[in-house]
This record gives C-alpha cells, structure tokens and sequence, in this order.
C-alpha cells in the first residue's frame, strides 16, 4: 500500500478535524485521495455515533444566534455527555452553527420521529394532489408523493436538512463527525426562533 505523505495527511487533519492517525488512515483506505478520506471519515463518524446514541446526554450549553439587525434571533439547547466537552470549542462551534442553521432554515421539528402522523397525512394528501394536477400517472403517484415526503422532511427537520455552510452534509452528518471527534454523545434537545412581528405558534 503507497506510504502517505505528512502534508497530506496535515489537509486532511485541517479539513476535518479528526486525528493524526485517523487521517492517516483514511487516505491509506482512499489511496491518498483526500476527497474520498474525507468520505471514509465521514462513514466512520456515522458508525461512531451510532454506537455512542444510547448514552445519556445530562451536560451541554444553550447557544443564541442574534441575526444581524437583531429582527431574528434563536435559543438552541444542545446537550453531550461531560461539562468537559461542552467547554470545548468545537462543542462551542456546533452550538453557533445550529444556532445559526435554524435561524437560516425555520425547521420546524428536531427529527422525523417528531413529525405527526397527522402532519404527514395532510402532507402526503398534498403531494397526492400536486402530484395528480401534474398528470402523474396514477401508477406512479404513490412514489412521487415518497419523494417528495422525503424532500419534506429535508425541509421541517433540522437533522436532515443541509448543512448552510456545507451542504455536502445534513445536520445530522455533522452532528456525527462531531461525535466521533469528540467522543461522546450529542443530542439537539430544542430550539425556539423569534422573529420580529411573527406571533408564536
């Protein structure tokens, strides 16, 4: 297997944020091809954080996010494991960045499991109709209406929405390459968004 050289292992490290021997790792998988480490990161962060999604999470901050202007503003209450890690900063930067990710999106929801069966039947009727006023044949409809759930989701959950500043990950994706880095769990536990004239719902 080629030998890796540092300074590509220091971009991936930089890119990242994952260890020296992580990295080093990844690009060996890869074949030296950072692009394709920082997918095998990513897996490997997805897996990580699969294992530790059981775990109580009791510590953490509540960030604010004050949109420029101060028309806009959000609380967000995210929680880990340790008060150690939630003085870290990169626990402190995932905090502002999902702060600023629901002020930038207004989901509505944390997770899919969150959404009611009687939101997802009003949606689904929707996309029914939208669907058939298209011309869809009727065979295909019920897939057109997943689709497009899917892509609802996308849009009312914050965990499966883009991430604003990378949109190569959802909130979720970057919630697990921070579990893996961090090494303990994370969890969004709510979120309340004000904006100026809009009453609560």
């Amino acid at each position: 297997m080629a030998e890796v050289s540092a300074q590509l292992v220091k971009q991936l490290r930089e890119r990242t944020g994952a260890g020296f021997m992580e990295c080093k790792s990844a690009l060996l998988e890869a074949g030296g091809d950072l692009a394709q480490a920082e997918v095998v990161l990513r897996k490997r962060g997805l897996a990580f954080a699969q294992k530790k999604s059981s775990r109580a999470t009791t510590e953490g901050l509540v960030g604010a996010y004050i949109h420029p202007g101060g028309k806009l503003g959000v609380l967000v209450e995210i929680n880990c494991e340790s008060d150690f890690v939630a003085r870290t900063d990169d626990f402190q930067e995932l905090v502002h960045d999902i702060a600023m990710q629901i002020a930038a999106t207004d989901p509505r929801f944390i997770r899919k499991e969150e959404v009611s069966e009687e939101v997802l039947a009003q949606e689904r009727d929707i996309q029914r109709a939208r669907a058939l006023a298209d011309g869809k044949p009727e065979m295909i409809v019920d897939k057109v209406v997943e689709g497009r759930l899917a892509k609802f989701y996308e849009e009312v959950c914050l965990l499966e929405q883009p991430f604003v500043k990378d949109s190569s990950m959802t909130v979720g994706q970057l919630i697990a390459t921070r579990i893996a880095k961090l090494r303990e769990n994370i969890t969004v536990s709510r979120f309340v968004r004000f904006k100026i004239g809009e009453s609560a719902s």
